[in-house]
């Protein structure tokens, strides 16, 4: 059962490219920004535990809360379930599928086939639209190939990976209710919730806090690590073509206060967009230095990238104090 007439979004970043997808069988059509600001999707988080091989830099809300979010600010329902068994796992989905819904999926994207280097990950998030004998039908990012195939042997394995991030198994459908959009509405709730979360962090190692910690962390990670090129090459690499449309957001997040200043036409969504302009560059030259680092094995490249963080930490917390005023 494949379904027809499915119109893959067109997306850098996974989970707006999985919800986009399913958004467009209700009529709706929006832009990436659009959907990662809807989702309030701006944060950081410097994550490092002992399970894992290295620290974790991220630059958004945690998987899934995004299209939480999204579903909430648009007035839409949304389903969410997860289920131990893999049996059970694929009969639901193969239920909606057959009624002509298409699902989304959250799962370890190591498994799946396409994938050209494979690294676990699983906070990766796609669309089904159909399945066969023997593969399942996906939609995942533009950089992934849009329009792909795995086995449902490989997807089961995806679904049910344990580890950092993973799921039992989790997928979810979107609806329309009977409430009504208003977009402009949608945005500045989503802006003021974001701006809040983003000035509140819970702990030391989110939001602009989180960066100014990342700026002391990232010397010493860099002074134990076991494997400097694996670990800051790969870093370098999840910034800026890891699917977030370059600078960990930034340059998404920028294009969605533009495009909320069209809509809106408050100066202050003009301003904060010209601030994250010039962040998503030092984000962007962060990146470089980490990768350099990676490279040469060189203190003097982190050092760089760790005045810079100080740096950047007082301008998105100086940039969202600025949009506080909406």
């Amino acid at each position: 059962m494949i379904l027809k007439d499915i119109h893959p979004f067109k997306g850098q970043h996974c989970e707006t490219t999985a919800t986009g997808t399913l958004l467009d069988q209700s009529g709706i059509h929006l832009s990436e920004p659009m959907l990662f600001g809807l989702g309030e999707g701006l944060s950081y988080i410097f994550w490092n535990m002992k399970i894992m091989d290295y620290p974790f830099i991220g630059g958004r809300v945690k998987p899934g809360v995004l299209t939480q979010n999204i579903a909430a600010n648009l007035n839409l329902e949304l389903q969410v379930t997860e289920t131990s068994s893999t049996r059970k796992a694929w009969a639901l989905v193969k239920e909606m599928i057959d009624a002509g819904v298409v699902v989304g999926l959250k799962l370890d994207c190591f498994h799946l086939e396409y994938f050209s280097s494979p690294v676990h990950f699983a906070g990766h998030f796609v669309a089904l639209y159909g399945y066969d004998d023997r593969d399942a039908y996906l939609v995942d990012t533009l950089q992934q190939g849009s329009l792909m195939k795995t086995s449902l042997k490989s997807l089961e394995l995806a679904r049910n990976e344990k580890g950092p991030m993973s799921s039992k198994n989790l997928f979810y459908t979107i609806s329309k209710s009977i409430r009504k959009i208003d977009l402009n509405r949608s945005v500045l709730k989503a802006i003021r919730n974001n701006v809040r979360e983003y000035l509140n962090p819970p702990m030391a190692n989110l939001s602009y806090k989180g960066i100014l910690k990342t700026s002391t962390e990232v010397r010493k990670w860099f002074a134990n690590s076991r494997n400097v090129e694996r670990d800051f090459c790969t870093t370098s690499m999840l910034m800026e073509r890891g699917g977030t449309g370059g600078a960990i957001f930034r340059n998404v997040y920028r294009d969605f206060l533009l495009e909320s200043y069209s809509l809106l036409k408050e100066q202050v969504l003009k301003s904060a967009a010209g601030e994250f302009s010039a962040i998503a560059e030092m984000w962007t030259s962060v990146a470089s230095l980490l990768d350099q680092a990676g490279r040469t094995g060189q203190m003097k490249f982190i050092d760089r990238a760790s005045d810079l963080l100080k740096t950047i930490s007082e301008r998105e917390k100086g940039t969202m104090l600025m949009l506080s005023n909406l």
